[in-house]
């Protein structure tokens, strides 16, 4: 098993059998939340162009998303994981544009399997490579990206995925959680003169949850679409 950690969205990767791209703060979590409220699944859109068309397209599905962390003027939903709990998803599906996470995964999508995470959801989407895709293939190619350019949030849980991944203790869930708080990306949320980022979605992002499912992207028809794979009876041997 070869495992490389990338930083940041704008990268060319050769090919791969796994990636896993990572948002923290916020876009994955927002994912991991709406697929729990009954999301059927998640487009990805590049561009604001590529998202009002696929809502002309389909005006069904919610617009849900950001530019530099703050709400996109038009859109239904912000990148909030606190204000998504008050939106009614089942069955619905979201159209998702983020600054980060979104872009990173549009660059990473030369893999066999291609997977999204937050913290909330990182030991299940570790726990599900590990053991019904690395039992497949031991010397398999992995790139965790952590998608923020700078961000020690998105890197610590890259880190922590990592070392789940190669049964060490290389960082503790706590660890990385303290990481998380205290990173660059996560001051604007403490700040009282910045009402657009709620210090409580830093509260939920750092919520490891008990999931039976992981998000995989399924790349069929040229239309990236994030897709909720439950996890059955993951093997501990």
């Amino acid at each position: 098993m070869t495992i490389k950690i990338i930083q940041g969205h704008n990268h060319t990767l050769g090919a791969s059998r796994i990636n896993v791209i990572i948002d923290v703060i916020r876009a994955f979590t927002v994912a991991h939340y709406a697929f729990i409220k009954g999301v059927q699944g998640i487009i990805l859109a590049g561009t604001l162009d590529d998202a009002f068309r696929l809502k002309r397209q389909f005006p069904e599905f919610i617009l849900a998303g950001e530019i530099q962390g703050l709400p996109i003027a038009g859109f239904d939903l912000d990148n909030s994981p606190v204000r998504l709990q008050n939106a009614d998803l089942r069955g619905k599906f979201l159209i998702q544009k983020t600054t980060n996470g979104v872009k990173a995964t549009l660059n990473s999508l030369n893999a066999d399997h291609i997977f999204v995470t937050g913290f909330t959801n990182a030991r299940t989407t570790a726990e599900f490579i590990k053991h019904k895709l690395l039992r497949e293939d031991t010397a398999i190619s992995i790139h965790l990206i952590a998608s923020h350019p700078s961000g020690d949030d998105d890197l610590a849980c890259a880190q922590y995925i990592s070392g789940i991944l190669q049964n060490s203790n290389r960082i503790s869930a706590d660890e990385t959680i303290e990481r998380i708080r205290k990173s660059e990306a996560a001051k604007k949320f403490y700040d009282p003169a910045k009402p657009d980022f709620l210090q409580e979605d830093i509260g939920l992002c750092t919520r490891e949850l008990s999931s039976e499912f992981v998000m995989k992207v399924n790349y069929k028809d040229e239309l990236p679409l994030i897709e909720k794979v439950q996890v059955q009876e993951l093997n501990h041997e």
